[in-house]
């Protein structure tokens, strides 16, 4: 099962600091990540969400591989390919995968104008080796799927890590 976190910045560049991090970290097999989107509250008080990955795009490459497969059975397989990715990118488009974006929006309207939040969707992790990566960087964890006292701990820790590293 996965769990959801969301934790508050001061600006969208710190957010997207830790989400680079939280990458590097999955290519070291330390957290297995299933979305990361920071949602950006700018002056104007407009919510923007910086989504991690493009399901058009991942869409479109889908198709154009089942078209092109599916149109050499029938001998034409670059309009196979073309019909196929048209399509591909057309479900993407429509496709809303990891943490839902109508919940994201109305947390970003809560933070304050200038600030950002990160949301992440962690499958796995290792927490003794990610929370030390990313206590530096700050925040403040705004909500959790996890269970209140789990969720008391991990802001203890993440506090307890901060001190450290500031002494």
């Amino acid at each position: 099962m996965s769990n959801l976190f969301a934790i508050a910045y001061p600006d969208v560049e710190t957010a997207e600091q830790v989400r680079a991090e939280l990458g590097n970290l999955q290519k070291q097999k330390l957290i297995e990540v299933e979305d990361a989107v920071v949602v950006e509250r700018r002056p104007d008080g407009k919510v923007k969400l910086h989504q991690g990955m493009s399901t058009t795009g991942v869409g479109a490459a889908t198709g154009a591989l089942w078209g092109g497969v599916i149109g050499l059975l029938f001998f034409m397989p670059f309009l196979g390919a073309a019909i196929g990715g048209a399509t591909g990118a057309a479900v993407g488009a429509t496709s809303d995968v990891g943490v839902d974006d109508d919940f994201m929006r109305k947390v970003g309207e809560k933070l304050q104008p200038g600030g950002a939040a990160l949301f992440v969707l962690v499958r796995q992790s290792t927490p003794d080796k990610v929370l030390p990566r990313v206590a530096p960087f700050g925040g403040e964890i705004i909500q959790t799927s996890l269970s209140a006292a789990a969720e008391e701990q991990l802001r203890e820790t993440v506090q307890a890590m901060r001190v450290g590293h500031l002494a």
